[in-house]
């Protein structure tokens, strides 16, 4: 029997995957969690096989860096990154925090089975429509971003925005106040000579700042 962590911020999403998995004998769902610090503290108490992660999970921590810490203290845990996003710098990232596949929230249910038994028992699962050749070629790469303009901070800021935290949620996460992030917002967009939140988020993409 696979044992099965659900993640996402949505509860009825979460139900929604668990009736779906339910029709599979092979698969138990041993937990649900809402966001990335009850998924890690949710890992640690079930042990599962397979862990399904939202990445954009606008309260606490995101899907990645859930994922990274649950890698590093659970290294047999498969992790399959489930998002709405088919992005190649969201790819690039999930391979980066050592997740073993990445499926879209619109894929059917017998994908998202086939997803799991893949990953159980060792193998990859990145069906996002690329050839499996550039998959590869991605497994390799360390990507790099550009980091000469933006300090630090502003980076991070970037970072958040592309994964859809509204900026009193940058502020809760980086212990700053929202007029803060207002400010560096303002800045970034001056520095990179940028007009609006869709063509700061283009450029965090372009340039790999999920990375």
């Amino acid at each position: 029997m696979i044992k099965i962590l659900l993640v996402d911020d949505h509860v009825l999403i979460r139900k929604g995957m668990s009736l779906l998995l339910g029709n599979y004998p092979d698969i138990t769902v041993v937990g649900e969690a809402s966001d990335g610090e009850e998924a890690i503290q949710s890992a640690y108490l079930t042990t599962p096989h397979v862990i399904l992660m939202d990445i954009s999970i606008p309260n606490g921590l995101d899907g990645f860096t859930a994922t990274k810490e649950i890698k590093k203290n659970l290294p047999d845990t498969k992790i399959i990154m489930l998002t709405m996003h088919n992005e190649i710098t969201y790819i690039q990232k999930a391979i980066k925090v050592g997740a073993d596949g990445y499926i879209l929230k619109n894929s059917q249910g017998g994908e998202m089975h086939e997803a799991i038994q893949s990953v159980y028992t060792g193998r990859r699962y990145y069906e996002v429509g690329l050839p499996q050749e550039q998959i590869e070629k991605l497994f390799k790469k360390k990507g790099k971003k550009n980091t000469d303009i933006l300090s630090t901070r502003e980076q991070e800021i970037v970072r958040l925005t592309i994964l859809g935290y509204s900026n009193i949620q940058i502020a809760d996460k980086l212990f700053i106040s929202s007029k803060t992030v207002e400010s560096h917002k303002a800045n970034i967009m001056q520095k990179l000579n940028l007009n609006n939140k869709a063509e700061l988020i283009q450029y965090g993409i372009t340039n790999n700042y999920l990375i």
